[in-house]
């Protein structure tokens, strides 16, 4: 298994990002605190610490999005208003990055005072914990995502996405536009943004500057959109295999049968692997398309190459003696013998009496049959 070198990048987030991305899956509402909108979120998951309230801190990490649901905020109905206060300003004073209350219209005042003392946004949504906390998550996922920049490129090839790798110059972009020109679906030339998401699935897409545009040596920076339509264009795609392109060399062993699978590691991700040689004369879209063909075969559970290998392995079991074939037919009007074919492996012409008997085959026969000598006409 082979990993990518490049360094993984956490992007920044930001209270105001994460209110932006879930506003239209649900509304908070900002009661206190807008002054630390601008405060870092670096973790993906939210946190209802429920003890935290009641003074145990241990396990709260201040970066995570804060939750408290109606269970805890029915703890803090039972307590007195100083109580309630104390617990509150000790909870706000972890410099926490936001607070979410939920199912509640209005969140208690003791909570507002503090968070508007520490400068902690405080949110309010109507709607219930779970959803909440779904919409949430699924913001976050997306903001932040690790990402990871690589020089290839990638396309959407019968909905399998073809992430090429190679050295500049081996022919990446030159199959891209073949494969757009077969109907197939460009994503990001020259530099692709990969992006984790759970439960272990990487996506890439073009830069924002390069998006739609593809470099073809001798001809410059063409816009594939302008050129083929919309439909020749994909903002984002799934990586399902990386193909590497590499030239040529003789006395290197190559994949012949394709039984074992190779990896590389991208974002801590296995995808898998091929490495496809290039040299002049090879129609390496067609290839491509190949490979992707097989990959939604192997998806649908048909392993051709594991599946041949099972049955020579069958084969291979099978005493010789079941494997003997014989060349003469029987007559369809009984067990009498008919002669054989000419070509058969049994008939033996008269011009090949001088031929060694350990020569089976028929393929040592002559194409051409000799010309009679004068004496046996």
């Amino acid at each position: 298994m082979t990993d990518s070198s490049q360094p993984r990048t956490i992007p920044a987030a930001t209270v105001e990002r994460l209110v932006e991305g879930v506003r239209s899956a649900v509304e908070l509402r900002c009661v206190a605190g807008q002054g630390g909108m601008g405060r870092p979120i670096r973790h993906p998951r939210v946190q209802k610490s429920g003890l935290a309230l009641a003074g145990h801190f241990f396990g709260l990490v201040p970066t995570r999005v804060q939750v408290l649901g109606e269970t805890e905020l029915s703890y803090l109905d039972t307590l007195s208003h100083d109580e309630m206060s104390q617990a509150a300003r000790a909870f706000f004073a972890q410099q926490l990055s936001c607070v979410v209350t939920t199912k509640r219209a209005d969140a208690p005042r003791e909570l507002v005072l503090a968070a508007e003392a520490s400068g902690t946004p405080l949110f309010v949504s109507n709607t219930r914990t779970s959803p909440t906390i779904n919409a949430l998550h699924a913001v976050l996922d997306e903001i932040l995502a690790p990402t990871l920049d690589l020089h290839g490129v990638l396309v959407d090839v019968f909905g399998i996405g073809l992430l090429i790798l190679g050295k500049s110059g081996v022919g990446k972009s030159e199959c891209a536009i073949e494969l757009v020109l077969r109907g197939h679906r460009l994503v990001a030339d020259d530099v692709v943004s990969c992006e984790w998401r759970p439960p272990g699935m990487v996506f890439g897409a073009a830069k924002e500057l390069l998006r739609h545009h593809v470099e073809v040596r001798g001809l410059g920076v063409l816009n594939v959109k302008d050129m083929f339509g919309v439909t020749a264009v994909r903002e984002r795609k799934r990586i399902d295999i990386v193909t590497r392109l590499e030239d040529w060399t003789d006395g290197v062993e190559y994949e012949r049968l394709g039984v074992d699978d190779r990896h590389q590691n991208i974002l801590g991700t296995p995808i898998r692997l091929l490495v496809v040689p290039v040299r002049p004369g090879r129609d390496m879209a067609s290839i491509l398309e190949m490979a992707a063909r097989n990959e939604l075969l192997r998806r649908a559970g048909t392993h051709s190459a594991r599946e041949l290998l099972t049955r020579l392995e069958e084969t291979a079991s099978i005493p010789a003696s079941a494997l003997a074939i014989d060349d003469a037919p029987e007559s369809a009007f009984g067990n009498e013998r008919v002669p054989p074919p000419p070509n058969s492996s049994v008939a033996r012409p008269p011009w090949t009496a001088g031929a060694p008997s350990g020569h089976e085959s028929s393929a040592w026969v002559p194409a051409v049959r000799p010309k009679p000598r004068e004496s046996d006409e």
